[in-house]
């Protein structure tokens, strides 16, 4: 088995990244036997879609590279690299271009929910970024890849990518990977909008627990949540219609491992001025060891740079037999 995945490096690692998926990668890693391993990276090629200074781009890769650490990706246990380290992405990623079909990227629903109105207007880096995200995936022969169900459609691009390369050159070379949809995972929505996932690009701090937060922080932004009049019901059930909160049974339930069922029955008949305390004592008990491990990470970039060349290292020893083969079934010569 050999799990792969990827995230932006967009710095502001927040309490949607964690539980929605970082959480998930953790748990992944803990799991692995002898025979198994993980591939985690940062998509710092995939970031060049949107225009960034440089300096700004470097510190977000350590940032990132500093939050998954902290949050308990071992890079000992696990590869955790960055994309532009390892150039057989952007090289793969261009023979699956010869491979992949306008008509495929077309129906791609993210490309138009990022384009929006400016579809002329945006980069052609974001329109043919799954074929990238296609390279990334079958460049280690990757057999599962987590995702959420917004990634879904762009695996099974990945699918018909490998499925026709394969048949095309008449050889074996990609594995089809199979998708991982955690039951566990939990979908975390703004602290200002219930409707709407928590993001760091929404313009109010305030929507967000970041993972770098301190505890006042923590409390404060808890404290002035959005949320709703009535107390609490008996079972999860009683939520419906309530999506503020919702959410925030929804977080402390991610917190303390409880089911939301649980939570409703411990707090049944309160009010949210007896929840919002609890729901930030949870919080701040289990993201501060996280935060002091991110703080002292993120003052060594000299330590979270090695720790990445040295996974560059061995994602790229893993990378050139595939990266060859492609190669030698399109005959091209290198």
């Amino acid at each position: 088995m050999r799990v792969l995945s990827g995230i932006q490096p967009t710095g502001n690692l927040h309490l949607g990244n964690y539980l929605g998926a970082i959480r998930n990668w953790v748990k992944m890693q803990d799991a692995m036997d002898a025979d198994s391993q993980c591939f985690f990276f940062l998509a710092d090629m995939h970031s060049i879609t949107v225009h960034e200074e440089p300096a700004q781009r470097r510190a977000n890769v350590r940032d990132m590279a500093a939050a998954l650490i902290a949050a308990g990706i071992d890079p000992d246990r696990s590869v955790l690299f960055n994309q532009a380290r390892v150039p057989a992405h952007a090289e793969l990623c261009w023979l699956l271009n010869g491979t992949a079909r306008i008509g495929w990227l077309n129906r791609m629903t993210q490309f138009k929910d990022k384009a929006g109105k400016n579809r002329e207007g945006v980069s052609i880096g974001l329109y043919v970024y799954p074929v990238l995200q296609a390279a990334d995936v079958l460049l280690y022969q990757a057999t599962h890849v987590p995702v959420g169900e917004d990634q879904k459609q762009h695996l099974e691009l990945t699918r018909d990518i490998a499925i026709k390369f394969n048949t095309d050159f008449g050889v074996e070379l990609f594995t089809l990977p199979d998708p991982i949809i955690p039951k566990e995972t939990a979908r975390i929505m703004s602290l200002r909008d219930g409707s709407a996932k928590m993001s760091k690009s929404d313009p109010s701090d305030l929507s967000r627990i970041n993972l770098a937060d301190d505890d006042d922080t923590i409390a404060a932004k808890i404290r002035k949540a959005k949320t709703d009049p009535e107390p609490l019901p008996e079972t999860a059930a009683g939520l419906e219609g309530r999506t503020e909160a919702t959410n925030l049974v929804g977080i402390y339930a991610a917190m303390t491992g409880l089911t939301p069922d649980a939570v409703c029955a411990q707090f049944a008949g309160q009010g949210f001025g007896a929840f919002k305390p609890a729901l930030a004592d949870a919080l701040i008990a289990h993201l501060a060891p996280i935060r002091s491990r991110y703080i002292a990470l993120r003052e060594d970039d000299a330590a979270l740079d090695a720790i990445l060349v040295k996974g560059s290292e061995k994602a790229a020893e893993a990378a050139a037999p595939t990266l060859k083969g492609a190669y030698e079934a399109m005959g091209l010569m290198r």
